[in-house]
């Protein structure tokens, strides 16, 4: 089935992210927001990246752990919380692939208009058919946290790029975390 391919291109990209650079998509975009602005306050990066306050946080937390941003009060504002990458996150960045979303929108963008609508109301439908229209979903394509990732690593064939599939208690662990 299609959509068992588009989840598994998802699933697959994502963890091949996570193998060579030791990031999620979602904390990769969050790095490539702030670098791209030099400082964001947390509250306007979470409304750039589509993601809530607290994901932010946790999110950062794990940047800042491994010293890929630094986070400091306003001086202007001590309630405000600004978050900044450091030289590591940029070195990072620049030796990673372009995420999934990047490449999927350069390629949207160059089909005909007639196919982009056509795409996009069959995508619209099959959210609907799923009952999936209330479920918040943020413009990420991700798949897991890196240190669930993490354990995935080795789990891949470097000849042939295939990802051994994994037992299903560790399988069920992977997808009730982000």
């Amino acid at each position: 089935m299609a959509l068992r391919r588009v989840i598994r291109a998802v699933d697959l990209h994502s963890r091949a992210l996570v193998r060579s650079h030791g990031l999620t998509a979602p904390q990769a975009l969050v790095l490539k927001e702030i670098i791209a602005a030099g400082e964001l306050q947390v509250g306007t990066l979470a409304q750039r990246v589509s993601l809530s306050h607290a994901t932010i946080t946790d999110i950062l937390n794990r940047l800042e752990r491994r010293g890929l941003v630094s986070r400091s009060r306003s001086e202007v504002d001590r309630r405000r919380v600004l978050a900044r990458a450091t030289a590591a996150a940029e070195q990072t960045l620049e030796r990673a692939p372009p995420l999934l979303q990047e490449s999927f929108a350069a390629r949207f963008t160059g089909l005909a208009d007639w196919e982009q609508s056509m795409l996009l109301a069959s995508l619209q439908r099959i959210a609907a058919l799923m009952d999936a229209e209330r479920i918040d979903a943020a413009p990420v394509l991700a798949a897991g946290g890196v240190n669930d990732m993490a354990d995935v690593a080795g789990a891949t064939d470097p000849s042939s790029g295939a990802i051994t599939p994994l037992p299903p208690e560790q399988d069920a662990s992977l997808s009730d975390k982000a």
